[in-house]
């Protein structure tokens, strides 16, 4: 398609933001809301991106993540305040449950002047980050190991983490639906994911604002089940309502 730079822009915000509001949009671009509305409508016609309610957001598979090593860079400067945000309230002297993803291995590596800490981990890579703590102790769940991303997952892993009882949860997820549902890929990854917010006396997820309206097949939790969010962007319409509905603190990581 033969686009003019306004919408070329357009196209990179949204693609570097995973999704985005209308109105955030107007503002970014400089331009009146009808006219991001032309836009998008012209780019969603040509397969570019998706539109939802009040919003848009890249075209993605319900069935498939991205690639590891895809997500490794992807959003990686709001991952990195968002593990800061987190570790910056996580006290010293307690247990925590990492999962899966990177945002869980950006808040390990955020961690690593923590004390006393004593982390479960269903993450190979998590583990090697914390291991070089030497004031903190690492256990790692048992289990298949799912040679992409080193993740630890299946029925072994779930029996294991029933053993223990944790402070905090710290867990990421690939998608937050419009209907306050939290959502992700792997059957048997999702099953790992519920019995650790089972497992633990609080549960805060970790998620940059991409996750907002991302589909994803497999419903792992519901927004009611997090005590705490921690994102690097305010959650457009209408999360907002979702999270003060289900009482759930959101914490927005800002540039330091």
């Amino acid at each position: 398609m033969n686009s003019n730079p306004r919408q070329l822009k357009l196209l990179n915000t949204v693609r570097s933001r995973g999704s985005i509001s209308v109105e955030q949009l107007a503002d970014m671009l400089g331009v009146t809301l009808q006219t991001v509305r032309r836009d998008v409508q012209r780019l969603a016609d040509e397969g570019l991106l998706a539109r939802f309610h009040g919003g848009v957001r890249v075209p993605s598979s319900t069935t498939e993540n991205i690639g590891y090593r895809q997500r490794e860079t992807l959003h990686a400067e709001g991952k990195a305040r968002i593990a800061r945000a987190v570790a910056a309230r996580v006290p010293n002297d307690c247990s925590l449950i990492l999962n899966i993803g990177t945002t869980t291995e950006a808040i390990a590596k955020a961690l690593l002047r923590h004390t006393g800490l004593r982390v479960i981990t269903n993450n190979l890579n998590v583990a090697s980050i914390l291991s070089d703590n030497p004031a903190c102790e690492v256990i790692v769940a048992g289990g298949s190991v799912r040679l992409r991303d080193r993740a630890i997952v299946g029925e072994a892993t779930v029996d294991f983490i029933r053993q223990f009882k944790v402070d905090i949860a710290l867990i990421g997820v690939s998608s937050i639906e419009d209907d306050g549902t939290l959502r992700d890929f792997d059957l048997r990854e999702v099953k790992v994911a519920q019995t650790i917010i089972a497992q633990a006396r609080e549960v805060w997820l970790a998620a940059d604002a991409s996750k907002f309206n991302r589909p994803a097949m497999i419903e792992l939790a519901k927004l009611s089940q997090i005590d705490c969010l921690f994102t690097d962007a305010a959650p457009p319409p209408p999360f907002p309502e979702l999270l003060e509905r289900a009482q759930v603190r959101c914490e927005i990581a800002r540039d330091t």
